[in-house]
């Protein structure tokens, strides 16, 4: 691969597979079972041809293939398994059904380069992609739109230029959850966010701090804590928090998942909720109104935000843009049993 031919500058001249496998040393079928996802192929010889093909702008060809008699869609997600996952499915089913479209749900694939995530939903005749709470890299963004196949993305890391995606008012959430415990008469609020590259955790975090800010409380950093999404982490964090000399008489947790492993760190160690300690969580999934006490929450449109994620992808392949990349669709505060005033004598006010 040392005397490698320049990438072909000509945009009417495609890149073949051919001239990839000339380039990079190999034959025509190691670059096709590159291409695949085939897993009989080196590390070093896979990573140098997943650069060429990037490199090159290698564009899938499409299969000449009949007519299928249904559209389809893939949905892809991170992870799966949470009441979240499921509520966008919903969302976006029924709106796929009512198009007349199919939908395929599975895991986002490990490919940074996009090239065989591109390839695959070239080859399947997919007419589009809505990417769940995934970190999408502008060379992804890049093989799709050479590939001819719109991308939108819900809840993402980052979000790349140009790419729609559908998200929630996160910031007023945020500050809603934490206007709610103040009004109580709380003081000493602590918060356990998601993870903190998530452009939604940010958001969040950002309207717990401006709630602070207006009610004239300076912000302690100890009192910050980050989480993944997840129970378990959460329980550890609250399990922290309610350590400390001054422990918060108030949680506010950025998903109902993470609301719930702080009420279980409230029981470890032999406090209640709401009377001990108050607790908000955010999404408002099913769950939370089962919970022992039901969950004050912010009720985050989650099917809704499904509807329009694939209303937005069916449009951009028909040719439409949407007005706007970004999206946002608003949440509001759901009342339950998990928030009451503090007590009246705490070690942890201040």
């Amino acid at each position: 691969m040392a005397n490698r031919p320049a990438a072909p500058k000509n945009a009417n001249r495609p890149v073949t597979l051919a001239t990839v496998a000339k380039a990079a040393g190999v034959s025509l079928p190691t670059v096709s079972k590159v291409i695949r996802g085939r897993p009989d192929v080196a590390p070093e010889t896979r990573q140098a041809i997943e650069r060429l093909l990037s490199e090159y702008e290698y564009v899938p060809r499409p299969v000449r293939r009949q007519s299928p008699k249904r559209r389809v869609l893939d949905l892809a997600f991170d992870a799966l398994g949470s009441a979240y996952s499921l509520e966008l499915i919903r969302g976006v089913v029924s709106a796929a059904a009512e198009a007349g479209v199919d939908v395929v749900v599975g895991l986002t694939p490990d490919d940074p380069h996009g090239i065989q995530w591109a390839q695959r939903l070239t080859e399947s005749g997919r007419m589009g992609v809505i990417s769940v709470t995934s970190s999408i890299t502008a060379e992804q963004v890049a093989h799709f739109r050479r590939a001819g196949i719109p991308l939108v993305v819900v809840d993402p890391d980052d979000v790349p230029e140009g790419v729609p995606s559908i998200g929630a008012t996160n910031w007023a959430g945020g500050l809603a959850a934490t206007e709610h415990l103040l009004q109580l008469g709380h003081r000493r609020i602590a918060t356990i966010t998601g993870r903190p590259n998530a452009l939604c955790s940010r958001a969040r975090l950002h309207g717990y701090n401006a709630a602070l800010e207006a009610a004239k409380i300076q912000a302690d950093p100890e009192l910050v804590r980050y989480g993944d999404f997840g129970f378990e982490l959460a329980r550890r964090e609250a399990l922290e928090l309610l350590d400390l000399p001054r422990r918060p008489t108030a949680i506010f947790a950025a998903c109902d998942y993470q609301a719930l492993g702080v009420v279980e760190a409230a029981r470890i160690r032999g406090l209640r909720v709401p009377e001990d300690l108050s607790v908000v969580g955010f999404d408002d999934v099913e769950i939370s109104r089962w919970a022992a006490p039901p969950l004050t929450t912010v009720h985050q449109p989650l099917v809704k935000m499904g509807r329009v994620a694939c209303q937005t992808v069916l449009a951009l392949a028909a040719g439409e843009r949407p007005e706007s990349d970004r999206i946002e669709l608003a949440t509001h505060l759901v009342v339950r049993d998990s928030a009451a005033p503090p007590p009246a004598a705490s070690g942890s006010s201040p």
